[in-house]
């Protein structure tokens, strides 16, 4: 009960993905969203309703968008880790946090983000595949 008052704190309690959309897309626009979030619906032929239908069956990217909104659209301060393993929408913000202005973005700061997430995807695929780097997979007696 306590968890469900504190879910009315979170921006997203009560809003639905295509308002959300909305507001995004006015603010950033659809190149925008694309450059920063590299989800297909917002590159090719986008619109608002064929985004909401592909984000309501696809959870990753819905998750995506919505931690964009609370992070970049909302400006709110990132959320401790215990928070972060939650999904947006169950993750409680602490009274007191309240929406900024949203975030100034730009094309040039998206590819540098895009460019970060391979690099940490790379060095996660090596130590995804050999542990964690200081082992072969065989023990030493």
């Amino acid at each position: 009960m306590n968890d469900e008052i504190n879910y009315t704190n979170n921006p997203l309690h009560g809003l639905g993905l295509q308002e959300l959309l909305t507001q995004i897309v006015d603010h950033y626009g659809f190149e925008l969203l694309y450059a920063y979030l590299n989800i297909n619906c917002f590159k090719t032929n986008p619109s608002i309703e064929s985004s909401v239908k592909f984000l309501k069956k696809t959870e990753w990217a819905r998750e995506k968008v919505e931690v964009f909104y609370l992070y970049k659209f909302k400006n709110l301060p990132r959320v401790s880790s215990e928070q972060f393993e939650l999904p947006p929408r169950k993750r409680i913000v602490p009274e007191g946090q309240t929406p900024r202005e949203p975030v100034e973005l730009s094309f040039e700061d998206a590819e540098r983000v895009r460019e970060k997430q391979a690099q940490k995807a790379a060095e996660h695929g090596k130590t995804k595949r050999y542990g964690n780097g200081k082992s072969d997979g065989y023990s030493r007696r």
